[in-house]
């Protein structure tokens, strides 16, 4: 029997550099919450995920994404208004209990059976809604300069033409320049900047007893069915249609999820998933190998280590115009990615169906797509 041929080495080309960026529509917004409304330290937060993206970058050899978990982020920034509030150690332990049912869910093999149940036309309709999501978030974010907006969308379809130009780059240069004449004091600020290494302190000491119940209740649960469809389901949807000699395993996937939390739960960090937009980012920016992960991830580690104490400043560099654009056309490269042309009519609806919920609840929207996948195949419904 023939050997299977070696998988692909990572680069770190043009490409790839370009392609490390892609998921930054996604990843500032949440950073610069955790910094700001929740007083998350930018080292305990940074460095985990830095590290999460170097081990993605090196083990799967694709463009696997790490990003903080969305609704831990919504919930606990939202949370952090009330009279209560909503501690950094709450979200540590959130964090850390994240961890810990990833890792049951590994090591029982509890995923990858569940997975089982999830139709094919429910996969695609969740991985269509997202990208819809991911779309209508970013045409949010563009709706403050609509029309510089139109135009620099126009620029990067254009330059898509022409694959070896750095199209993301060139959107990334364009958005300094930007916010530099913008905000005249930007360029001083930026400039007095002092680099001064810090690793983050252990942060597991410090959380009370009286943290794990909100924890688990208001944070880690709920994350839960947005985690298995859009971080472990699409992911892995994503990333076997893209790279088939590189596929990964519910396994490896749930395991990968189980250990990065535990990691930054010990250092303070936040919930940390794999989404499949994140994967969709990069690809289409220009990243086909883990070099872009493992580049973005060395980024993340060096920022977190010399620049903690600076990070309100150095996000300053990106106009939510730009993020709105990286945004949509991430979105816009999953939903691409959710068709099927051998669905039958009730696939079809199936999907569509599943697609519009994915846009609101994507826990509910895998429920839907499973019930109502079973439900039609057997007589109990009827579009």
């Amino acid at each position: 029997m023939p050997s299977a041929p070696p998988r692909p080495r990572n680069r770190f080309d043009l490409p790839e550099w370009a392609g490390a960026f892609g998921d930054l529509g996604t990843l500032i917004p949440f950073v610069a919450a955790y910094l700001a409304v929740l007083r998350i330290d930018a080292a305990a937060l940074l460095v985990p995920m830095g590290l999460a993206l170097l081990g993605a970058g090196l083990f799967f050899r694709t463009p696997f994404p790490v990003q903080p978990m969305k609704a831990v982020g919504a919930t606990a920034v939202a949370q952090a208004s009330l009279a209560a509030g909503m501690s950094a150690a709450i979200v540590s332990a959130a964090t850390l209990m994240t961890g810990l049912i990833w890792l049951l869910l590994a090591l029982t093999g509890l995923a990858q059976r569940l997975a089982r149940w999830v139709p094919r036309s429910a996969l695609l309709g969740v991985v269509m809604g997202l990208g819809f999501s991911f779309m209508l978030e970013g045409i949010r974010l563009m709706s403050q300069q609509a029309w510089l907006a139109a135009v620099l969308l126009l620029l990067m379809f254009v330059m898509f033409r022409f694959p070896r130009l750095p199209a993301m780059l060139i959107l990334l240069l364009t958005g300094v320049l930007m916010a530099l004449l913008a905000q005249p004091d930007l360029g001083r600020a930026l400039a007095s900047l002092q680099p001064s290494l810090r690793w983050p302190l252990p942060a597991w000491q410090g959380i009370a007893m009286a943290d794990l119940w909100p924890a688990l209740v208001l944070l880690a649960l709920p994350q839960l069915p947005l985690t298995f469809g859009n971080a472990y389901l699409s992911i892995i949807e994503e990333n076997n249609r893209l790279f088939p000699d590189r596929p990964v395993t519910g396994r490896k996937v749930a395991f990968s999820t189980a250990l990065m939390n535990l990691g930054s739960g010990l250092w303070g960090g936040v919930p940390l998933c794999h989404g499949a937009g994140g994967m969709a980012g990069h690809v289409q920016f220009g990243a086909r190998t883990g070099g872009s992960s493992i580049i973005l991830g060395g980024i993340l580690l060096l920022a977190g280590l010399f620049m903690a104490d600076s990070m309100g400043t150095v996000l300053r560099i990106f106009p939510p115009v730009v993020l709105g654009v990286i945004l949509f056309l991430a979105g816009l490269q999953l939903a691409l990615g959710s068709r099927d042309h051998d669905t039958d009519k009730v696939d079809r609806a199936v999907l569509l169906a599943t697609a519009a919920l994915a846009t609101w609840n994507v826990g509910v929207a895998v429920l839907f797509g499973i019930i109502s996948h079973h439900g039609l195949r057997r007589g109990w419904m009827r579009f």
